[in-house]
């Protein structure tokens, strides 16, 4: 799949689950959690111990049915190993031009963390393909979407940090293309149980309100 198909790919899930584990094995049964709850798309974050083996694995077991990329990536040292793994998206906390650029080179989804306007601006003006903003919660939430809305109108913005079952709609009505989510879908609790059921079930309500707000917001312009 090439990078305009996996952005595509991404925009059209609309929820990017990140897996942060303590184990390698944690990492694939809640990649396959997601899966078997209908999001076919799973971030593992560079501080899941051989979170590069993890990728690699997935992305040669899971070809085609599941896009595999990887987190916490924050700069193109790290950037480039994760290509090599097979990992098909890139995505950052923070903007580092370094990281951007190794993705570029590779024709690899790239989504650079921001937070600010100007770190916007500059993530955008180095090529990110989507911008992830980070940490939305402590900048507003929702509202701090809608208000970057305002500048930036055509920017797709990736808000991670306070989304949840209870605000993920929000999040989707201000303006976010596609919602980051980390411990309120992957339940560490879950993981280290055993109990990978209740992902499955957090997956397929994540799934279910990024449908439903976006049936809702075409029926609100229909009218």
């Amino acid at each position: 799949m090439n990078k305009d198909a996996v952005v595509s790919r991404i925009l059209e899930i609309g929820i990017v689950p990140v897996v942060r584990a303590a184990t390698a094995r944690q990492a694939h049964l809640a990649a396959e959690a997601v899966r078997k709850g209908g999001i076919p798309i799973v971030e593992i974050t560079m501080t899941v111990p051989g979170a590069l083996d993890v990728i690699r694995d997935l992305a040669h077991t899971a070809a085609g049915d599941v896009l595999v990329g990887a987190g916490t990536v924050v700069d193109a040292d790290s950037a480039q190993r994760c290509i090599d793994a097979g990992a098909q998206f890139l995505i950052s906390p923070g903007f580092d031009a370094g990281m951007v650029a190794a993705a570029r080179a590779a024709n690899v989804a790239v989504l650079p963390g921001a937070l600010t306007p100007s770190e916007i601006m500059g993530a955008v003006k180095a090529g990110g393909d989507l911008i992830k903003i980070f940490p939305c919660a402590q900048m507003g939430g929702a509202s701090y979407i809608k208000a970057l809305r305002g500048p930036f109108p055509t920017v797709p913005l990736v808000p991670t940090g306070g989304v949840n079952l209870n605000t993920a709609a929000d999040f989707l009505r201000a303006g976010a293309s596609a919602l980051a989510v980390g411990g309120e879908l992957v339940e560490r609790a879950a993981l280290e149980s055993g109990r990978i059921e209740v992902i499955v079930e957090n997956a397929r309500r994540f799934a279910a309100i990024v449908q439903q707000t976006r049936a809702e917001s075409q029926l609100a312009v229909a009218r």
